[in-house]
């Protein structure tokens, strides 16, 4: 899949931050794009965003936490538009706790969202993608998934799961003309975490832009890259594939370089302030 154009895409996570600039990036490429998240009003927001970049978009209202019910999103998209092309898993949750503090309600959710959605969107569609012999499928994980992260280790758990299961499908998917990729994105500006005025992401880590993020997953898609590692810069990005290389050797090595970064404080003092807030901080959503 070479290009886009006239193309076929469901988006989760669309009504906002990083959904919107990947929303815009499809749109430059001529896509219809189906944008699927919670929020009705930001949903209203994408769709202007797409049209305003040139490219048709559909908004259909859905939490993907309800997992039984994804058959009739997958259903409604599909009466809409016809046969989706491409699917991006993006939608996301993220809370920062000490693991004792989290609930099994929280726990279920970050998975249902960040793994278990994915996994049954991806098992809807792949039939039909599979008997066009053409399909691509993106799952946006994160660096977390690669290395555990303290305080946000739930968050970790079902990233590195996403990233394990897209390994064992790429490899199930050969010769079938469907492709599946993984994005593996650091810490993005004005999404999610980093939105929180109280704490300050880690420069020394890598803060990407979510127009980088978004301009990776294009790519992904024309290119058929397997895992690709968005953190800032190339040369933050080799440093940080060479760090993850020697996690592999000595996972206390990069244990020490993540507390000297700043990964585990900034993550730690998100959690406390969680605590500070009686849980009811906003959790970061991608959804």
């Amino acid at each position: 899949m070479t290009t886009l154009t006239g193309k076929t895409v469901l988006l989760t996570g669309a009504s906002r931050g990083l959904g919107v600039y990947i929303a815009r990036a499809l749109a430059k490429e001529q896509a219809t794009v189906v944008c699927v998240s919670r929020s009705q009003s930001g949903l209203a927001q994408t769709c202007n965003v797409v049209k305003a970049a040139g490219g048709k978009a559909i908004a259909i209202p859905f939490d993907v936490r309800n997992i039984s019910q994804l058959s009739a999103l997958v259903q409604q998209a599909q009466d809409i538009v016809g046969p989706i092309d491409v699917l991006i898993n993006n939608a996301g949750i993220e809370i920062n706790a000490a693991f004792a503090n989290y609930s099994l309600a929280e726990i279920q959710s970050i998975f249902n969202t960040n793994l278990l959605a994915v996994m049954e969107l991806t098992r809807l569609l792949l039939p039909s993608m599979m008997e066009r012999g053409s399909g691509r499928i993106v799952n946006i994980a994160s660096l977390a998934g690669k290395k555990g992260v303290a305080f946000n280790s739930v968050y970790s758990a079902s990233k590195a799961g996403l990233i394990m299961w897209t390994d064992a499908m790429r490899q199930e998917l050969v010769g079938t003309g469907v492709n599946i990729s993984v994005v593996c994105p650091g810490y993005v500006s004005q999404t999610g975490m980093t939105v929180d005025t109280r704490v300050s992401a880690p420069k020394l880590a890598g803060i990407s832009t979510p127009k980088s993020v978004a301009n990776a997953v294009v790519k992904a898609i024309k290119k058929k890259t397997s895992e690709v590692v968005v953190n800032q810069n190339p040369i933050t990005e080799s440093l940080t594939k060479f760090m993850l290389a020697i996690g592999q050797i000595s996972p206390t090595s990069v244990d020490r370089i993540y507390r000297w970064l700043g990964v585990v404080d900034f993550n730690q003092k998100r959690a406390e302030n969680r605590v500070k807030d009686g849980y009811v901080a906003v959790e970061s959503h991608r959804s």
